[in-house]
């Protein structure tokens, strides 16, 4: 009772503000819709969404939880994602009763307004149970970006059919899974895969950032927290440093928007000037000569710049136990093990459906292993020339069909909603 009472203190008194901004809204004739990402991907995604609906639907509503790219495309935002995004156990924990607080407080908008359809955006610990309330209210979802239940938490699938009316997948193995088990999914296309390639030259790129332009430049991805950067960087700078005896390098170190910049200079002294922190992973991606990234999205914008790379990645080794025990490819996916038994993590392989990047997972993830494995692509060999020629393959995987604009596609499915198209035929 304590801790209920607790949640309404830290959530209840900005509750009434949140709902007296959506009085106004009630009763518009235009159509009300509900939107939900709650991580940094999400929030970009929904942001091109919403710029795309407001320019097809003018008088529209759009209101639910968003980042801060999402509250400037036109959303009254609820819930702030910022505010409900927390990673980590204890983190989730410290957090709980004002992130359970929140959590309400979109439920009580939900019923308080019932929207017209909702656009629910990855995270799919909050989304799933908000989809099970729209879901009561008669209200159509659509999921964008589909959670990676085909390999683990199997048992979610159930909530996918029974509470999303359409499920809009950005990996193309993602459609016939969901349609061989009865869900309504398209493949609409990865959106980074249609993205124009960054406009800087080489030349460019060396003058803004103090580069030797006749070196050898490898960018470094460690990941987007202290921990992945903690666990991932200092091999990767002591593969380089074995590789500077051999190669003139110039290091590239990307700094994404969750990434403090104190924390890759704890670990870059190893190679000292040699190392350059710059603002934008695609255009370091496109420069660089080859790369290092840390297994998530992160590999997918390699893949989609084309840049020959080898996936990395450190967890404790209980969680790469479990991990391993728990990782079911359907047969959607085609995915070989390696010698030591493990299935492919990085999604480039996925894409591609065979191995065609190296993973070095764990104990394999070393310094010298991971020099040994990027010493070929730095050269002009067969090696280097098949991988640039395999990711471009799987890049075109990942092209929707006909050339479209995969956001485009997801704002055609919203339209096509009953509850979207039924309200804007009376309002024409």
């Amino acid at each position: 009772m304590q801790w209920r009472q607790r949640c309404k203190q830290e959530g209840g008194e900005q509750l009434g503000v949140g709902e007296a901004r959506l009085i106004g809204l009630a009763n518009d004739p235009n159509p009300r819709i509900f939107l939900s990402a709650g991580e940094a991907s999400g929030d970009h995604y929904g942001a091109a969404i919403l710029a795309c609906l407001r320019a097809r639907l003018p008088g529209a509503a759009f209101v639910g939880l968003g980042g801060t790219a999402m509250e400037t495309a036109g959303q009254v935002r609820v819930v702030r994602a910022e505010d409900v995004a927390h990673m980590g156990l204890t983190e989730v924990l410290r957090h709980a009763p004002y992130i359970y607080a929140q959590y309400h407080r979109l439920v009580r908008s939900i019923k308080h307004d019932r929207p017209d359809a909702a656009v629910l955006i990855d995270f799919p610990d909050v989304n799933f149970r908000l989809a099970k309330h729209l879901r009561r209210l008669g209200v159509p979802v659509v999921w964008f970006v589909s959670p990676q239940l085909w390999a683990w938490k199997r048992r979610r699938l159930r909530w996918v059919q029974q509470r999303v009316d359409r499920m809009l997948t950005i990996f193309p193995f993602e459609e016939p899974f969901y349609r061989a088990r009865g869900v309504d999914a398209e493949f609409v296309g990865h959106p980074l895969a249609t993205l124009e390639m960054p406009e800087s030259t080489r030349q460019e790129y060396a003058l803004r950032y103090g580069l030797g332009s006749a070196k050898r430049w490898v960018a470094l991805l460690p990941g987007s927290r202290r921990k992945e950067v903690d666990a991932n960087l200092p091999e990767m700078l002591g593969a380089l440093q074995l590789l500077s005896r051999q190669y003139s390098l110039e290091i590239l170190i990307p700094i994404a928007s969750t990434v403090r910049p104190e924390w890759v200079k704890e670990h870059a002294d190893l190679l000292g000037e040699n190392i350059h922190l710059v603002p934008d992973a695609r255009e370091a991606l496109l420069h660089a000569r080859a790369a290092v990234v840390a297994s998530g999205t992160a590999t997918v914008q390699a893949l989609t710049i084309g840049t020959p790379f080898v996936v990395v990645y450190r967890v404790s080794k209980l969680t790469f136990a479990v991990v391993k025990r728990m990782v079911r490819y359907p047969k959607e996916i085609p995915a070989e093990v390696d010698a030591e038994g493990n299935l492919p993590v990085g999604m480039v392989n996925l894409i591609a459906g065979r191995r065609i990047v190296p993973e070095l997972l764990n104990e394999r993830f070393s310094a010298a292993n991971l020099a040994a494995a990027l010493q070929p692509l730095l050269e002009d060999g067969p090696q280097r020339a098949k991988m640039v020629a395999d990711l471009a393959d799987a890049r075109a995987r990942l092209m929707p069909e006909g050339g479209s604009d995969p956001i485009g596609r997801v704002c055609d499915a919203i339209l096509g909603l009953p509850g979207v198209s039924q309200t804007v035929g009376s309002s024409v």
